[in-house]
């Protein structure tokens, strides 16, 4: 084990934690993607880039105040160390919907080197190799997507209004609209996220989960004596993907939480929203 997966906080219980790939820049990858010998993916930490400050120094967003150099110098630093570039990579533009966009090579540096053409986007598929899928981070659960019959992959951002509207089945039905997948066929992964220790939420959250998951929602929430209750979006999202056909063990849970881990993982809720912006890549070889 490395340095960096020594020092972070892995949550007991069920569940399996990235492993970590050192080098220039520190990745985090499962090694169920790995085992289907068919994709490159990460998922980043803070550490390894070139950004000061708040953004220290893996910060992936442009948008945040951070220097557009130190930013760029960051995506070249990721890119480099999963065998691309960045005009490759097609970021999202996320905005907690479940719209899913399918994309390829002529979108090859979507929100890095040219203007992102998205608007309202935070589902990515594709079929065609070395287009990379990238979507963005800072306590969202991140959902990795892998069809290995039709070669084809997904990547989605899933906050609490994603989560509860169901956007790991929005990008089975994609992939499926686009490319024939089964959910019996994929392979998935739900990367670092709030866990549920640390993520409160209010009634009208609590209410909206209830509602959507009433079979599990003993299980998903968990009531407070001040009348918050606390949810568990790795849990909701496996949900989710079960109950769209995906095989549980074909479903890899990450048990890193953001929060937790505010020090090596960009946490909104961590942080105070003083922070930058995680990664999740994902492409085709």
């Amino acid at each position: 084990m490395t340095a960096l997966a020594e020092t972070l906080w892995i949550r007991k219980g069920t569940g399996l934690h990235p492993r970590t790939v050192e080098g220039t820049v520190p990745l985090l990858k499962f090694d169920s993607l790995e085992q289907t010998g068919i994709v490159e993916h990460c998922f980043t930490t803070r550490e390894g880039g070139v950004s000061e400050g708040i953004y220290s120094s893996l910060n992936l967003s442009f948008s945040r105040g951070d220097r557009k150099e130190a930013v760029f110098e960051n995506y070249r630093r990721v890119a480099e160390a999963m065998h691309t570039t960045p005009d490759r990579i097609v970021c999202s533009c996320q905005t907690h919907t479940t719209n899913v966009e399918q994309v390829g090579s002529e979108l090859g540096g979507n929100g890095i080197t040219r203007d992102n053409a998205f608007a309202d986007v935070d589902g990515l598929v594709t079929n065609e190799k070395g287009v990379v899928l990238a979507t963005f981070y800072a306590d969202c659960v991140p959902l990795y997507f892998v069809d290995p019959v039709h070669r084809a992959i997904g990547l989605s951002h899933s906050g609490w209004r994603g989560t509860v509207a169901k956007m790991g089945r929005a990008t089975l039905d994609k992939m499926k609209e686009a490319f024939g997948t089964e959910p019996k066929d994929v392979v998935c992964a739900i990367g670092p996220c709030i866990c549920k220790d640390c993520y409160e939420v209010g009634t009208e959250v609590a209410e909206e989960f209830a509602a959507a998951f009433p079979g599990q929602k003993e299980q998903i929430l968990t009531s407070k004596e001040d009348g918050k209750y606390l949810l568990d979006l790795w849990l909701a999202n496996k949900q989710v993907l079960m109950d769209a056909g995906v095989p549980e063990n074909q479903i890899e849970i990450t048990n890193l939480c953001t929060c937790c881990n505010s020090r090596y993982l960009f946490s909104h809720r961590g942080l105070n929203g003083k922070r930058g912006n995680l990664g999740a890549f994902l492409y085709l070889k």
